[in-house]
């Protein structure tokens, strides 16, 4: 764990090397969580209840947002909008490769189970952040963590309902088998800077002991349900934090910036000025 120290600085008063460390976490952060936003954007009106399709909308609409706020800081840099997303290129991204697979095709099980493995770890990481020595990730974390604690309690009541029922169950365990590989991808790192993030404070805890904490708190819980978790697996390859992506990626990109790009943009539509 990193001891406490005082504030890195403004954008302007960073190091190379803080600026790199700076860089490379809020990455992590703006990328894993735009795609998780728009992979949750299948399920609605596909969602088993009304409840449930307003649910998923409602994460989803989170997600996004908790990515605005990590674009944000990171345009304080100077890049822009357009070049962080419409004007990008499937390698330029970051995000754990757990988020950019498609669906199972009306699997509520695979939706929920995946929802609730990146939602523990966004906790665990998020929690990481609370003291950071970067002021705007310091901020930014403590304006996200409530909506993430939402997210891992609507998982945990249908992990729950679903482990009652012998088809659902089964569901579940099958996503759990195919999705954990990608999920321990939400645990490596990003080139060879995530030592000087830690030595930095800007992030207290390794991905080791990230990883450590997620994997004994998510066993205990499926665990108790009855779920087998193959806690012997290994991360999946490509990683996704080496900019190295599935071809279902590049689907996913190629229609994210397919309107920007066919209509001749060249900067984002704003409908309405932040108050």
């Amino acid at each position: 764990m990193a001891t406490s120290r005082s504030d890195l600085g403004a954008p302007d008063e960073l190091s190379e090397r803080e600026r790199d460390a700076v860089e490379a976490q809020l990455f992590r952060l703006a990328d894993d969580e735009y795609i998780q936003a728009e992979r949750y954007t299948f399920w609605q009106v596909r969602a088993p209840t009304l409840e449930s399709d307003l649910a998923v909308a409602n994460n989803a609409q989170d997600e996004l947002g908790h990515a605005r706020l990590w674009y944000d800081a990171i345009q304080q840099f100077g890049y822009s909008e357009e070049s962080l997303l419409w004007e990008s290129e499937p390698d330029d991204f970051q995000h754990s490769t757990l988020v950019e697979l498609p669906f199972s095709e009306g699997d509520w099980g695979d939706a929920i189970l995946r929802g609730y493995l990146y939602d523990v770890a966004e906790e665990i990481r998020l929690a990481a952040l609370e003291e950071s020595t970067y002021r705007e990730i310091r901020e930014r974390t403590s304006r996200i963590q409530g909506e993430e604690d939402y997210h891992v309690e609507h998982a945990e009541n249908w992990l729950r309902r679903m482990a009652d029922d012998e088809e659902a169950r089964q569901r579940v365990q099958a996503a759990l088998d195919r999705l954990y590989p990608y999920a321990l991808t939400l645990f490596e790192p990003v080139g060879d800077i995530e030592e000087d993030i830690v030595d930095l404070g800007i992030r207290d805890a390794t991905l080791e002991e990230m990883r450590d904490e997620w994997q004994e708190r998510t066993t205990a819980f499926l665990t108790d349900l009855g779920f087998e978790v193959p806690t012997d697996a290994e991360p999946a390859t490509p990683t996704g934090r080496d900019n190295e992506h599935t071809q279902h990626w590049h689907d996913l990109h190629e229609e994210m910036v397919s309107s920007y790009r066919n209509l001749g943009r060249h900067e984002a539509t704003t409908l309405m000025d932040d108050e």
